[in-house]
C-alpha cells in the first residue's frame, strides 16, 4: 500500500466510528518510547515505517516559551542534564541528549545505553511538525502547568505551522484541556474526568447509558486501569482497590450513541489487549512499541 493511499485510509477513518471487529488505528505512544528514546525525532520517524498510523507527542514549555517534546518535569529521568523543563531554555534543552537514559537488553539479560554514544535531541515542537509529513494526524499531551504558559506557546506554534487540523488535543488536566479549547481552531479530547465519571457510572449502575457523550466527541483513557472505589461513612470511609476493565460492550455501545465519537484507549501492547480493543470497536489502540503492534495486529487477522 502506497504513503498516499495509506494515509487517506487514515484520515478517513477518522472521519467515521469502527464496527466491531474491524482493524483499530494505531498510535505511538510517546512517539514509540518502546522502540527508541521518546518524543524523539529519529523515533518518530521509525514508529511510521513501521506501521503508526497517529503519532503521539508529549509537548512542556521552555523557560523562553518555546515548546519542546519531552515528558518527565526533571530533565535528568531521560537526559544527561538537570533541572525542570521550565527552568531551562530551550537552546539549553536542546543541547541535551534525550537518548541518555534509553537502554536495550540482549538475550542474555546484559544492558546497553546505545544512544550515549549516538546522541538524539529534544526537539522542539516546531521541528517535529516539520519532521513527518503533513498528513501524518498527531495526538498532542499537554503535560506541564500553569496551563496559560503552555496553551499559549503551543497554540503559537500549531497556528504558524498551518498544523490544525492535523492535531488533537489531550491532557489529564482539565484546565489545560478547557483553556486549549477556548482557541476557535483547537480539537480536543474531552477532560479525562469527563470519561472516567462516565465509565463508572456505567459499570456502577448496571451497564444504563445516561449520559452519553456529544456527538463528535473523542474520549482517551486506559483500556484496563488499577483504581480505588472509596464509600463515605458517617465514622469514616471504606476503599476497595481494583483493575477496572471499563470499556465493555455497554460502555461503548453509551460512548457511540451519538454519531462520529472517536475512543482512544492507552496501554495496548499485547496481543490479548489489541484483540480485545478490537473486538469492542475501539478507534485507536495507543502502543508504546509499533514495532512489536505490527507483528501483533498481523497476527491476530
Amino acid at each position: 500500500m502506497s504513503k498516499i493511499l495509506k494515509n487517506a485510509i487514515c484520515a478517513a477513518l477518522l472521519g467515521m466510528s469502527l464496527a466491531a471487529g474491524a482493524d483499530p488505528l494505531i498510535a505511538a505512544h510517546r512517539g514509540g518510547t518502546g522502540d527508541g528514546p521518546e518524543n524523539t525525532i529519529p523515533t518518530l520517524q521509525n514508529s511510521l515505517k513501521h506501521g503508526a498510523d497517529i503519532l503521539w507527542m508529549t509537548v512542556q514549555v521552555s523557560s523562553d516559551g518555546v515548546p519542546v517534546l519531552y515528558r518527565p518535569a526533571d530533565v535528568s529521568a531521560l537526559t544527561d542534564g538537570k533541572g525542570l523543563v521550565n527552568t531551562l531554555t530551550a537552546a539549553q534543552l536542546m543541547a541535551l541528549n534525550a537518548g541518555y537514559m534509553y537502554g536495550e537488553t540482549d538475550a542474555a539479560g546484559n544492558k546497553s545505553y546505545p544512544y550515549r554514544q549516538q546522541p538524539v535531541k529534544v526537539p522542539t515542537l516546531r521541528d517535529a511538525l516539520r519532521a513527518v509529513p503533513a498528513s501524518t494526524q498527531i495526538l498532542i499531551d499537554m503535560k506541564q502547568l500553569p496551563a496559560e504558559a503552555l496553551v499559549s506557546a503551543v497554540a503559537r506554534v500549531v497556528e504558524e505551522e498551518n498544523a490544525w487540523q492535523r492535531v488533537r488535543f489531550y491532557s489529564t488536566d482539565a484546565d489545560v484541556i478547557a483553556l486549549m479549547a477556548k482557541q476557535p481552531k483547537a480539537r480536543v479530547f474531552e477532560s479525562r474526568d469527563a470519561t472516567r465519571d462516565r465509565l463508572a457510572r456505567i459499570a456502577l449502575n448496571g451497564g444504563a447509558c445516561e449520559a452519553p457523550p456529544a456527538a463528535g466527541t473523542w474520549s482517551g483513557i486506559e483500556l484496563e486501569r488499577k483504581v480505588r472505589v472509596v464509600e463515605k461513612f458517617t465514622l469514616g470511609e471504606g476503599v476497595s482497590e481494583v483493575v477496572a476493565h471499563w470499556w465493555t460492550p455497554a460502555a461503548m455501545k453509551c460512548f457511540k450513541t451519538n454519531p462520529d465519537v472517536k475512543v482512544v484507549v492507552f496501554g495496548v501492547d499485547s496481543q490479548a489487549a489489541y484483540r480485545t480493543a478490537q473486538q469492542l470497536g475501539v478507534d485507536v489502540v495507543m502502543t508504546d512499541s509499533p514495532v512489536k503492534m505490527k507483528a501483533l495486529r498481523e497476527a491476530a487477522k
